[in-house]
């Protein structure tokens, strides 16, 4: 069996009520990226956190050194579990993060966390374009409604169609229940 690791994208207090960026569904997803924390945690498999901070106080969220840009209470990491700090939408891009999953000879992943069409895409096509095969879990992701063409385009729309584009060609996209019964 591969050695996988569990990629947790920006779960952070800004997504959340009461944040400046707060996300469609974020609560259930959060709680499902708990669970599978927890079960990667007791199968001593490695999990790596994300966390994404902008470089200048005028960010619409996010902010350097801000409460909103702390991980989030939920996914807490522990241990020496590492926190990749970034500053792109693409976790591997100018960051870390390969080197430790070379270090830690990780071979498969599994990516979770927010938003959906940003940052979980993002590293999902970079992670599979590095040859990595790539797990996503649907619902432990969260995203929110945009608009385009002035057009709005509801959450669970992005959501679905950012998915099914991932599930085309860059990554096995599964539940949270279908991931823990496998």
């Amino acid at each position: 069996m591969a050695k996988q690791a569990l990629i947790v994208i920006d779960i952070q207090n800004d997504y959340f009520a009461g944040g400046k960026w707060p996300l469609v569904g974020v609560d259930a997803a959060a709680d499902n990226a708990a669970r599978l924390i927890q079960a990667f945690r007791r199968n001593a498999d490695p999990v790596v956190h994300v966390r994404h901070e902008f470089t200048s106080d005028s960010a619409p969220f996010f902010t350097p050194g801000s409460e909103g840009a702390r991980l989030h209470p939920k996914v807490l990491n522990q241990g020496d579990e590492p926190v990749v700090l970034k500053h792109f939408v693409n976790s591997f891009r100018d960051t870390e993060l390969q080197s430790i999953l070379k270090q830690q000879g990780i071979e498969e992943l599994v990516i979770i966390g927010n938003m959906s069409h940003m940052c979980v895409e993002g590293t999902t096509r970079a992670a599979a374009d590095l040859g990595y095969p790539v797990k996503v879990i649907h619902d432990a992701c969260a995203t929110l409604d945009l608009e385009f063409n002035g057009q709005r385009v509801p959450a669970a729309q992005v959501q679905s169609a950012v998915m099914a584009a991932l599930a085309f060609a860059y990554a096995s996209v599964l539940s949270t229940e279908e991931f823990l019964a496998a």
